[in-house]
């Protein structure tokens, strides 16, 4: 088999001291009403041109870990145009995100999951019927990572993937691993899976992949919660990186922004081995349909996990907000932060931050009304 034409796009790169500095800025919850204060008398100009004036005030949010590196640059970028504003994020886990967005804690969130009818249902009782905005505001791919001396990248073929993370293949020398590996000095140690402990985004689409992918031996419906009892785990994507990052033999999956030098899977899609990469990961995107029977704010997407040539485990994480809040001051933030989110410029933020793929600019056109149409009321 041949390896895609996709190249690995190797480590993320790292915030750095921009992001450092930010961590003063806090990730803790502020109190839901604390966008405040008047617009500055200087203006910042938009990607269409439109000059706005600069914003001020307090906005928090927090959901998806995932999201973390690029959230630090949006919080940047966003804050050196306003310097008299002040975007809080706190990353903790999908499942932590939608739950604050649907009690209110949350201005906005972000959640590798899209919204059930539950939480839906949640998050109108807070917007409003038919008052939800979900757009996919970051795009990366979950890398199947590993700590093995010696061994930088592996074949695995769905089937392959899908045992190990339910414990049928214990051993790195098994030979499904060797037969797709025939180069490979595969040593007789003992694979330690490493899950999310946390309910979380990440899970539930590599589960989905999983499901997809390999029917016949991933059987569990995908959710967001682990179903395989008895293996390590860990909170969130920095958190099972580091887990295998100490042990030797390890393996988890993980949005492949954090995975640093760690060994990945080339995964197997049809006659080739795909390595991560935000290309390939882009593609899938560009490549699956929008979700039918949504309304005009609900933008989701269902992926494909079978494209020749891309990379199936693509992580789709989506941005919540309102389509109305209660006071203007908060209405603009949102409004303002999430406009720069989407723009060109901050998804190339995000791109150089965190190895993430760019919105197209036909999802941009598609999400921008939505993101336009926010007010007070």
């Amino acid at each position: 088999m041949n390896l895609s034409r996709f190249t690995r796009a190797g480590s993320a790169v790292a915030v750095g001291v921009l992001a450092l500095s930010l961590a003063a800025c806090g990730s803790d919850p502020e109190p839901a009403d604390s966008a405040s204060g008047d617009g500055a008398a200087e203006s910042t100009e938009t990607d269409s041109g439109e000059e706005m004036a600069s914003l001020a005030g307090q906005l928090s949010g927090g959901g998806a870990s995932s999201q973390e590196a690029a959230m630090n640059a949006w919080r940047a970028g966003f804050q050196q145009a306003n310097p008299d504003a002040t975007i809080n994020y706190d990353p903790v886990g999908s499942g932590g995100g939608r739950t604050g967005f649907g009690d209110g804690s949350y201005k906005f969130a972000g959640s590798d999951a899209a919204l059930d009818d539950e939480e839906l249902a949640a998050a109108e009782a807070q917007c409003g019927e038919g008052g939800v905005i979900e757009f996919p505001g970051y795009v990366s791919p979950v890398a199947v990572a590993f700590n093995l001396d010696g061994i930088d990248s592996l074949n695995m073929q769905p089937e392959t993937i899908a045992g190990i993370f339910l414990g049928e293949i214990t051993s790195w020398d098994d030979e499904a691993i060797a037969a797709d590996n025939p180069d490979a000095d595969l040593p007789g140690t003992a694979i330690t899976v490493v899950h999310r402990s946390d309910e979380s985004g990440t899970t539930e689409n590599f589960e989905e992949y999983l499901h997809v992918a390999a029917p016949d031996v991933w059987t569990a419906e995908p959710s967001g919660v682990w179903p395989v009892d008895g293996q390590e785990s860990a909170q969130g994507n920095s958190g099972v990186v580091g887990a295998v990052q100490a042990g030797q033999g390890t393996i988890t999956y993980a949005d492949a922004s954090q995975v640093a030098e760690l060994g990945t899977v080339a995964v197997g899609v049809g006659d080739e081995f795909v390595e991560y990469s935000a290309e390939a990961a882009a593609e899938v995107v560009a490549q699956s349909p929008r979700t039918e029977g949504t309304s005009d704010f609900v933008y989701t997407i269902e992926l494909e996990r079978d494209i020749p040539g891309t990379y199936p485990i693509a992580l789709v994480s989506y941005s919540l907000a309102c389509t109305t809040y209660a006071d203007e001051a908060t209405a603009e933030l949102v409004r303002g932060f999430l406009t720069y989110l989407v723009s060109e410029e901050g998804q190339q933020a995000a791109a150089d931050a965190a190895g993430s793929a760019p919105l197209s600019d036909t999802i941009r056109q598609a999400i921008l009304p939505g993101i336009e149409s926010i007010s007070a009321g």
